[in-house]
């Protein structure tokens, strides 16, 4: 009974399907959306993939592969830019690391540890040797005679460090030391040797005084300044004044301590009977110019700490477009094989089991 109420005469699914393809509004239809037809009246298998597939589609989605190229494009020049910045960060922290800078600064003090002041003075005698304070210096009394003086003297004998034939005599005074009070030494020598063309009397200044009274071989110490400090010479008939200032150079490795000096020069009036005067007198005043220190440091200006802060960063963005770009390339091939999946199963005509 069922069976007999679904089933129905094959005429009569002939003459629906007749009454469809005789339909005008299918062909209207047919006629808006599709875009040709062939001859026969049949439509072509492009066309009908066509209209499977709507051209918005197409259009989105080459829209958004257009802009994953302009986003690899950027990301890829934006990589560019991070390599060129890593490369310029490293150099510039090894051209500063190569090329320290030089830091000047000034430490003031109270007082400097008492300076060896080493003179040689050949023929010549030193007649008196005295500390003064406040930069008054008492006028002279019977000048060319040998007078009492209050100042550590020792004398010591070595050879010369670039001539081991040379033998020199050094007289080390103790230099001054109180830089608020203005602290002075005053000295005179004479030199009865008048057949010279020129004479001086040559002066060297070390750091401590205090270094030569410790050393285990004061000859060997006073060859060792003689090789790192340097000479100067004041000369007879005159009042040299000089103005010692200390500055301490640190290298990489090594830390190294000069004297630097101001001298004036002023002429001496000799008031002595004309056989005395054959007796040439010299004159020297050794006193700090200010209670500064001069330190001079070679410092690296390049910050490890901020170089490395600057790669990583640097690392970072290009680990962040590495990524993307891998991302990137695996949606386009998963895109690229639904298409052709797509399209393949558009191309077989479906079979019905």
């Amino acid at each position: 009974m069922l069976r007999k109420e679904s089933s129905r005469p094959y005429k009569e699914f002939d003459d629906e399907d007749d009454d469809d393809k005789r339909s005008p509004q299918f062909f209207d239809d047919a006629t808006e959306d599709l875009d040709g037809e062939e001859p026969n009246g049949s439509i072509s298998q492009e066309d009908d993939i066509r209209g499977i597939s709507p051209p918005v589609r197409f259009s989105k989605a080459c829209l958004k592969n257009f802009f994953t190229v302009i986003l690899i494009f950027i990301y890829l020049l934006l990589t560019a830019v991070a390599v060129f910045l890593a490369y310029q960060t490293i150099n510039e922290f090894l051209q500063k690391h190569n090329n320290p800078v030089m830091s000047v600064t000034y430490k003031e003090v109270e007082s400097f540890s008492p300076p060896g002041i080493a003179l040689y003075p050949g023929k010549a005698q030193l007649l008196s040797c005295r500390h003064h304070f406040h930069d008054y210096i008492p006028p002279l009394v019977d000048p060319g005679k040998p007078q009492k003086g209050d100042c550590v003297i020792k004398d010591v004998t070595y050879y010369g460090p670039f001539s081991n034939q040379t033998q020199k005599r050094a007289l080390v005074v103790r230099g001054p030391s109180d830089v608020r009070n203005k602290e002075l030494i005053f000295m005179q020598f004479s030199h009865n040797e008048t057949e010279e063309d020129f004479s001086a009397i040559t002066y060297m200044l070390f750091a401590k005084f205090s270094d030569l009274n410790d050393s285990t071989n004061e000859s060997e110490f006073m060859r060792e300044c003689e090789r790192n400090y340097s000479m100067w010479t004041f000369s007879g008939g005159f009042r040299t004044w000089v103005k010692m200032s200390l500055v301490k150079t640190s290298g990489r490795t090594n830390e190294g301590i000069e004297f630097r000096q101001e001298s004036a020069v002023v002429k001496f009036n000799d008031k002595r009977p004309e056989p005395e005067q054959t007796n040439q007198l010299f004159f020297a005043v050794f006193e700090w110019r200010d209670p500064y220190m001069q330190e001079i440091k070679l410092i690296v200006t390049a910050n490890p700490w901020s170089s490395v802060a600057i790669l990583c960063g640097v690392f970072m963005a290009l680990f962040k477009a590495a990524n993307f770009a891998k991302l990137t390339i695996q949606w386009i091939i998963r895109m690229r094989k639904r298409h052709l999946r797509n399209k393949e199963r558009e191309m077989n005509p479906i079979t019905d089991s």
